[in-house]
């Protein structure tokens, strides 16, 4: 009974280690900070960095962003504010990609935070 115990804890243990190593993940670079009028030359998926400002709401989990270079459509999802409220007068950075599509280039956000 001893022994099963113990085993059960070995595994329990190893378990838990490797549940903490899968949360902390990738901690080196991101993508670089780049611009609006960037962003329009660069390819499909590719990662960005943006910095500037959320002017307004387009409906449909779409955001009209902007920077000192232009503006371009956002796509945020509604779990990824994670409790951060924002308005036209304050400073974003959001991570995400570029999606190249028929309705033309766009960035799907994956990061939203206030800055």
């Amino acid at each position: 009974m001893k022994r099963l115990i113990f085993v059960c804890s070995i595994a329990m243990l190893t378990f838990l280690g490797s549940l903490a190593v899968a949360q902390d993940g990738f901690k080196g670079p991101g993508p670089d900070l780049v611009t609006v009028k960037a962003v329009k030359n660069l390819k499909d998926d590719y990662p960005v960095l943006l910095r500037g400002k959320i002017e307004r709401s387009l409906g449909d989990e779409k955001y009209l962003f902007a920077d000192e270079t232009g503006s371009i459509i956002i796509e945020i999802e509604n779990e990824l504010w994670n409790g951060i409220s924002v308005d036209e007068n304050d400073t974003v950075e959001i991570t995400g990609e570029v999606d190249k599509g028929i309705n033309g280039i766009e960035i799907e956000a994956s990061i939203v935070k206030k800055i």
